[in-house]
């Protein structure tokens, strides 16, 4: 008699913050590691997130044109360190009392996998945790992702039975016993009744080193997947009944002729269906007029651009990725292509502590002169980033609730200026879109 497949069950948790919204927010790691699994386990997905949950749609959420939305919401007690902030804290999710049903139901599971992304969101993973333990109490679970990764040691306290670092995954595949996959195995998007959206990547790394990112201190450098794997990924996707595919690449645009645009002719010749979006922001300074061609003609509609200061000290003391001819540049090269204004966003950092030199009003009045969208993107101060250290006199590192980006801000500035800056923010956006309608 041949022995019976392994239960693994996958969990994408609930967030606690005080904002959240799903900005084609998906578990791409979760169900890639789901989709190693095709075929030598039974796979079963519980997304607290997942907006097109039944529960979820009986408070009437609802998508945007883009597949994005609210999640649903609910008011709880701030944490201690959150008491100087004067806004609401919540748990955005599925209730806690309808997973405990799930597992009483569909359980007991041999395997839980538990997907962790922002380090400040680790209250909902320990939510996840002693639910499964005290309503699947033979389950052994498996945390995977940013947070257990950038905050190792506090994610080995949280009480998972494994905790997988990094991209290397051949440990945690040697400990569960289940043999290492082999071949190419895209994401598991099928274990959606109704996906929508989804995310992939062409790249892994990038060949920069942003003083206040992650990836150079995670290492690897920059590394393109193979045609083969992408391509496999798209359909995966396109079959499960996805509309939106957002990239989450690091560095999109480098070396396009080779990662980029093969990829790109692919979803043409592929014809309609699914649009593409680029939340991770792109390198103005790689966005050629060639670039901004193919990404339209294959059916992206979206375009989020790195643009962190108009500052030259600021650029010279965090990497210098882009200047502001760069993004002028980048939006030349799209509007050319017949991108409208309002598809184009220049993300710039708030709350970083190189504030004094940022020129950050600057910044976003030069963007904003553009007639294109900014979007202020809330510094998080990442352990063993240059500039996370730089804030160790501010905030408690070790504590990743003190991470949080929205709450840093308020703490470095002080709520007054973090207020005037997001208020000039919707100001400015606000005239470019009535100009746009003139």
């Amino acid at each position: 008699m041949q022995d019976a497949k392994p239960k693994c069950l996958f969990v994408n948790p609930p967030i606690y913050d005080f904002a959240a919204y799903d900005f084609w927010l998906r578990p791409l790691g979760l169900l890639t590691v789901a989709g190693m699994l095709r075929g030598r386990a039974e796979l079963s997905l519980y997304d607290f997130l997942d907006r097109r949950h039944p529960l979820a749609r009986g408070k009437g959420l609802q998508d945007d044109a883009w597949g994005r939305g609210k999640f649903l919401e609910q008011r709880v007690a701030k944490p201690e360190v959150f008491r100087p902030i004067r806004r609401y804290y919540r748990r955005f999710g599925l209730p806690q009392e309808n997973f405990e049903q799930y597992l009483q139901a569909h359980g007991p599971f041999d395997f839980v996998f538990v997907q962790t992304v922002m380090t400040y969101w680790y209250l909902g993973v320990q939510e996840v945790i002693q639910t499964v333990r005290r309503c699947c109490p033979g389950g052994r679970i498996v945390l995977g992702g940013f947070y257990a990764t950038a905050c190792r040691e506090h994610a080995l306290r949280l009480g998972a039975d494994w905790v997988a670092s990094g991209q290397d995954l051949g440990p945690m595949w040697d400990w569960l016993g289940l043999g290492r996959p082999e071949g190419n195995t895209p994401a598991a998007w099928e274990l959606y009744p109704e996906p929508v959206t989804a995310a992939i990547t062409l790249t892994r790394g990038c060949p920069y080193r942003c003083s206040y990112c992650y990836v150079p201190v995670a290492g690897g450098g920059f590394r393109p997947r193979r045609l083969n794997e992408t391509i496999a990924d798209f359909e995966s996707a396109r079959l499960a009944g996805v509309r939106h595919l957002a990239f989450y690449d690091d560095a999109l645009l480098y070396r396009p002729n080779d990662v980029l645009y093969p990829f790109l002719d692919y979803v043409q010749r592929a014809g309609g269906g699914v649009s593409l979006h680029s939340p991770n922001a792109m390198h103005a300074r790689l966005m050629t007029p060639e670039t901004a061609r193919r990404l339209v003609a294959a059916g992206m509609k979206s375009f989020y651009l790195g643009y962190e200061s108009v500052s030259a000290e600021f650029q010279r003391q965090t990497g210098a990725k882009v200047a502001g001819e760069d993004l002028a540049g980048a939006v030349e090269a799209l509007r050319s292509a017949g991108v409208p204004a309002g598809a184009i966003t220049a993300y710039e950092i708030l709350g970083h502590p190189l504030a004094d030199v940022q020129g950050i009003e600057e910044s976003m009045r030069f963007a904003s002169s553009l007639g294109i969208r900014v979007m202020l993107s809330d510094f998080s101060p990442i352990p063993g980033t240059p500039d996370g250290q730089l804030c160790r006199g501010v905030v408690d590192l070790d504590e990743p609730l003190y991470h949080n980006k929205s709450a840093f801000p308020m703490l470095l500035l002080g709520p007054e200026k973090v207020d005037y800056y997001k208020n000039l923010c919707t100001a400015l956006n606000r005239r470019n879109k009535q100009s746009g309608q003139d």
